[in-house]
């Protein structure tokens, strides 16, 4: 996405979504990296969701690096169930409307769509490593220190888990029309998360994006001594 780039507008982004649920379909039919899966993926607002069943993580992992990489694709969020069981999901800041019904919600205010009341800027009440996802959807930008946040994600998810975050890209409206926004981000910021110096608490970059509104983050959890490969971040960086 360069610089200064307008969102589509709602006919093209469902058109585009469309190309990408058929492109998608294609992959699972014909790619031999994929084919064979038990695996579906619809397209919306550039977020491919992936449902149905794979028998290891390392298949799903498979999944998402390889619809990743096609064009117009801002993330991949899945409900799928490995070996059988289904992913524990923590959406935290979730309100009314948790991304995905399952979801565990989490928010300081009562809802009917919380089943935690926390308060998002503390600790969190959960164990460490029991989480296969957690989402934090329009979160970030509320909290003057949002990396205390990031880094309990860090500390609740498993290995291989991943870290969906969705906020307003800095040099949209939407960044400074909500008074209740206190931190503006880019994709240059989700860089400094993945590789914050000092911290113990890395990630890896699965897949980032900005679609000209809205700045859109897959990462899943490293040790401290991990090396993300440089050609991994330069797909995302600058």
């Amino acid at each position: 996405m360069r610089i200064g780039a307008a969102p589509m507008s709602e006919r093209r982004s469902a058109l585009c979504d469309e190309d990408l649920t058929a492109a998608v379909g294609d992959l699972f039919v014909h790619d031999d990296r994929l084919r064979g899966m038990e695996v579906k993926g619809e397209a919306d607002g550039g977020v491919v969701h992936l449902t149905g069943d794979v028998d290891e993580e390392a298949d799903l992992a498979r999944a998402r690096e390889v619809i990743g990489r096609l064009a117009g694709v801002h993330a991949v969020w899945d409900r799928v169930r490995v070996g059988g069981r289904e992913p524990l999901v923590l959406d935290l800041g979730c309100g009314d409307q948790p991304q995905y019904p399952t979801n565990l919600g989490v928010d300081l205010r009562r809802t009917g769509a919380v089943a935690v009341q926390a308060d998002l800027s503390r600790a969190l009440p959960f164990r460490d490593g029991c989480a296969d996802r957690i989402f934090a959807v329009h979160v970030l930008e509320h909290l003057l220190d949002f990396l205390a946040l990031v880094d309990e994600c860090h500390r609740l998810l498993r290995p291989g888990g991943v870290l969906h975050v969705l906020t307003p890209w800095w040099r949209h409206v939407n960044s400074v029309a909500d008074p209740t926004h206190v931190r503006m981000l880019d994709t240059q910021t989700v860089k400094g998360i993945c590789a914050r110096p000092g911290s113990p608490r890395r990630w890896s970059p699965l897949h980032v994006g900005n679609d000209g509104a809205t700045v859109f983050a897959d990462l899943t959890p490293v040790a401290a001594d991990h090396q993300v490969p440089a050609t991994r971040s330069a797909r995302f960086f600058d």
